[in-house]
């Protein structure tokens, strides 16, 4: 385990293996950045011509290892690139970069620029989620050539004494374990993380979060295939229903005292996703295990409100199915009733994710919270309009632009995306249900499924992001995210949680 402490000190005076610094680019030339200002001194005038020979650009994630020689304490110098202009953003990537340069250190001091709280955060929660790794699976020898860590991190602030910088650097470790957790579950084979085996899972999750003295008020429930038949949820029990694995729709409800706004929270959960009828090609089809990073989100992003006693209550609703195929496998043209009674035509079995969330949906409605924010892997047509580093967000104007201004607090690239009158038509489309699932259409399917999620919010407030570029990261890590599951959407829902504490309290 790495224990993590904040310190005023200086990080050319400061005991450890190695010292972390940012570099920035200016119009004179590269130049340590703030924090590094007591190392900068102690080179002096040699080094400038130190980062001119080793070709030191200070581009965005550059890394270049320096032996120091005894210029300063630590034998090791790590620069790592912060671009020209940086703020938390750039921060927070560059300490992810640099987390994957130090693997052999006992201790680390980061001397990246934390003169505020903003920027604490991004230095804590950078070098956390770039250090993660996934290592269930590996043999003991290669889990420990691969996961190690630093057994001392040191984050150096001048503000290290201030109680808001101490208090953003303790959440700024809940809300990365939180996206630590939500990686682990989607990097998990789906054989080992099916419908019953994830509801296990999140139920003990939430169970561990609320035990204790002094922890939160947590509550959890799981729904299982009979008690979803009795309630008449059909878009859950429809999708699952080619699957040996049966089911499951949990919910999870964080009441704190004093509660000053109401947000029902709603994940796609998909442990698999074959295509079921309508197969998906074979190729990749192995990371459709990440169909589920929606509601693994969710589920963290509660428990991280609620371990930092945020004064927001959430009712979090989760279905989970997993599509595949067998003789009891819903059929293109079936009709599925949603709970709540609407009826929908299946035209396509890989558009599965909204009928398992307008059942969700609607459960989330009937307490009445404020607000509504679903968050799903939904469409490839939403990779195809912003690619896959950028989710896509619609609904509410209002609650767009207020998940926007947290996702950019968060370090998380959203964009808001329209749901035009025309898909209002299109979805209205089937000629024996109401409402049409699907329509063959190439054009503008992410924004048809989000018409169609909008049928059952109810009129609420409501947002519905759609994360299937981010949510998953196919090639090689980079700044704070690593290969695999993103854990995108959590730090992002946490900081909206915030917004409603302020604006509500």
């Amino acid at each position: 385990m790495t224990s993590y402490t904040l310190r005023k000190a200086s990080p050319a005076k400061t005991r450890c293996d190695a010292v972390v610094v940012g570099v920035v680019q200016t119009p004179k030339g590269v130049e340590l950045a703030a924090g590094a200002e007591d190392v900068a001194a102690a080179w002096g005038r040699k080094l400038r011509p130190l980062l001119s020979s080793l070709g030191v650009k200070g581009g965005a994630g550059e890394i270049t290892r320096i032996p120091t020689g005894g210029t300063i304490t630590a034998p090791l110098l790590v620069l790592v690139g912060l671009g020209k202009d940086p703020g938390p953003v750039q921060v927070r990537r560059a300490a992810g970069a640099a987390a994957r340069a130090v693997p052999n250190s006992a201790s680390v001091a980061l001397a990246l620029p934390a003169e505020s709280v903003e920027l604490v955060r991004a230095v804590t929660e950078g070098w956390i989620l770039g250090g993660y790794t996934f290592t269930t699976y590996k043999s003991a020898s290669a889990k420990e050539d691969s996961a190690e860590h630093p057994g001392e991190v040191v984050v150096l602030s001048p503000e290290a004494r201030d109680s808001a910088a101490k208090t953003a650097f303790e959440d700024a470790q809940v809300v990365a374990e939180a996206v630590a957790t939500c990686r682990d579950w989607v990097n998990t084979p789906p054989g080992d993380l099916t419908p019953p085996v994830f509801a296990d899972a999140v139920e003990a999750a939430v169970n561990e979060a609320g035990s204790g003295r002094g922890a939160p008020k947590l509550s959890v429930s799981v729904l299982d295939e009979e008690r979803l038949a009795e309630l008449g949820c059909g878009g859950i029990l429809g999708v699952g229903a080619g699957s040996a694995a049966p089911p499951r729709l949990v919910e999870i409800s964080y009441t704190p005292k004093h509660a000053t706004a109401h947000l029902a929270l709603v994940g796609k959960g998909i442990t698999f996703d074959s295509g079921g009828l309508s197969i998906k090609p074979a190729a990749n089809m192995h990371e459709m295990k990440s169909d589920m990073g929606g509601a693994a989100a969710v589920v963290q992003a509660t428990v991280a409100i609620a371990r930092l006693g945020l004064p927001v209550r959430v009712s979090t609703f989760v279905p989970m199915a997993e599509n595949m195929l067998s003789g009891a496998a819903t059929r293109p043209g079936d009709v599925l009733r949603m709970y709540g009674g609407t009826t929908v035509e299946v035209l396509n079995t890989d558009a599965e994710g909204r009928l398992v969330l307008a059942d969700a949906l609607v459960r989330a409605t009937e307490l009445k919270p404020d607000v509504v924010v679903d968050v799903a892997t939904l469409t490839g047509h939403m990779v195809v309009a912003l690619g896959d580093k950028v989710a896509g967000v619609m609904g509410s104007p209002e609650i767009v632009d207020a998940v926007r201004s947290a996702a950019a607090s968060a370090g998380e690239d959203v964009w808001p995306m329209p749901i035009p009158e025309v898909m209002e038509e299109r979805i209205h489309s089937s000629k024996i249900a109401d409402l049409a699932q699907h329509d063959w259409i190439r054009w503008g399917g992410g924004l048809y499924a989000a018409a169609f999620l909008r049928e059952f919010t109810a009129g609420l407030p409501w947002a519905h992001l759609d994360i299937a570029g981010p949510a998953y990261t196919s090639g090689g890590p980079s700044g704070h995210v690593t290969s695999g599951g993103t854990g995108f959407a959590v730090a992002t829902l946490v900081d909206y949680a915030r917004t409603l504490a302020d604006t509500k309290g």
